[in-house]
């Protein structure tokens, strides 16, 4: 799953999202670890970083990776160490940080930031600060705007129906959601270290709503978004469309928060057409 349409997103949602090191798929069957990063990598061409979700598995953008990897772009998706830094240091900020620094470890130079939800969220603070470093944003189910409203309490450790049903309420097609899934969000949600980095971020998020820097970031700027999105709905996106001065909003009906997941052959053509348009 994703991340955090926050705090609307995060508290009712942030149990949903799986981080990518939980689950093991094709593309994640051998990842490069190297000092502090542990990250997929494939292709060769401009980079795009995809930026996970809060709990997000890496491996929900596994047709995306293997798509434009195959098609002259170098694909990279950087474990994001939600769950491992300091909770002093466990916000939208630090992670920034630690994206500025897997870029300059890799040695890349004016990449394209893909972020679904928390990752659209820390790429919208990157380009803020690191504006140079970015040639592309590319935005799905984006939090960075709508963190004042609560929402759901956080669910009852232990409730797995509870959990089953949140977590069927990101997709469009509850089907989605398959019990391997719900049962690796069961776990997150239950544990209390888990729990605590969640809240954390959650609220560095709330500090760092980005609708006054958005009009500020002349970067080309791609919206995918599910048309049934209820964790960041429609008109978020219009929002960031509105607020973003050189975006283009593409709808995918059908479609919840996870685009990239539930709807993967639409979402990569719509990016590989946005991609040549552009010429990026």
């Amino acid at each position: 799953m994703t991340g955090m349409g926050f705090i609307r997103y995060d508290c009712r949602k942030k149990k949903l999202h799986l981080r990518y090191s939980q689950i093991n798929r094709v593309m994640t069957e051998e990842l490069k670890k190297e000092g502090k990063f542990t990250y997929a990598e494939a292709g060769e061409g401009r980079a795009i970083i995809v930026l996970h979700g809060l709990m997000g598995a890496l491996s929900n953008f596994d047709k995306t990776f293997a798509h434009f990897s195959s098609k002259g772009y170098k694909v990279l998706i950087p474990e994001l160490p939600l769950y491992t830094l300091p909770l002093i240091k466990t916000n939208v900020k630090n992670l920034a940080k630690f994206l500025r620094d897997f870029i300059a470890f890799k040695e890349l130079k004016d990449v394209i930031l893909l972020g679904n939800s928390l990752g659209g969220h820390i790429a919208l603070y990157y380009t803020k600060h690191f504006p140079e470093d970015v040639g592309g944003l590319v935005l799905t189910g984006s939090s960075g705007l709508y963190e004042k409203s609560m929402g759901d309490s956080y669910p009852k450790r232990g409730n797995y129906e509870y959990i089953e049903q949140k977590t069927k309420d990101v997709f469009y097609d509850p089907n989605v959601a398959t019990k391997e899934l719900i049962d690796q969000v069961y776990t997150i949600v239950n544990n209390r270290n888990s729990v605590i980095k969640t809240l954390a971020i959650a609220k560095s998020a709330i500090r760092h709503n980005m609708a006054k820097d958005l009009p500020n970031m002349h970067v080309p700027a791609c919206l995918i978004w599910g048309k049934q999105d209820h964790v960041t709905p429609p008109e978020v996106a219009e929002d960031f469309h509105e607020l973003l001065p050189d975006s283009d909003l593409f709808w995918i009906d059908r479609c919840g928060h996870a685009a990239m997941m539930e709807t993967p052959d639409e979402f990569n053509s719509i990016l590989e057409n946005w991609f040549k348009s552009r010429n990026i």
